[in-house]
């Protein structure tokens, strides 16, 4: 425990000795990439209308959850009860006309096939977003994966 102590010292009297800052820097030198400090209040996200409703848009990525394509205000998901089931389960999608659950989402994190949706699959929110007419929050040069274009 000694030396550990001793070694801090050391390090601290070498730290002041070049001239270097002990205190972390100052909040107001950190930027977030929306360009206001990370301290401020974060900012409203804004009143952007949804899509109306249209078929699934393309994917831009191997693997990328399917966007939904229709509102889903007031669509509660508890414990007990999950809305996007009405129309997206395997008894009901044909009569709905929606796109039926994947196979994935019946599956623990082991592979093993369930009988309902895996837990970690059934809130539909965590990975599923509706689409909106928000442009993007910074810019960036995102091209579509190869084997998608």
């Amino acid at each position: 425990m000694k030396i550990k102590t001793g070694n801090l010292l050391l390090a601290v009297l070498a730290a002041v000795g070049l001239g270097l800052p002990l205190a972390a820097p100052a909040a107001d030198a950190v930027q977030s990439l929306r360009g206001r400090t990370v301290d401020d209040a974060a900012l409203q996200p804004g009143n952007y209308a949804v899509e109306k409703d249209h078929a699934p848009a393309a994917r831009e990525y191997v693997q990328q959850p399917p966007l939904i394509p229709h509102k889903i205000d007031g669509y509660n998901i508890t414990t007990n009860f999950n809305k996007c089931m009405d129309c997206h389960s395997w008894t009901r999608y044909r009569e709905a006309g929606a796109t039926k659950v994947s196979l994935t989402h019946f599956k623990d994190r082991d592979g093993k096939e369930l009988s309902n949706i895996s837990p970690r699959r059934y809130f539909c929110n965590q990975c599923h977003v509706v689409q909106t007419d928000a442009k993007p929050l910074v810019e960036n040069k995102f091209k579509k994966a190869e084997g998608l274009q």
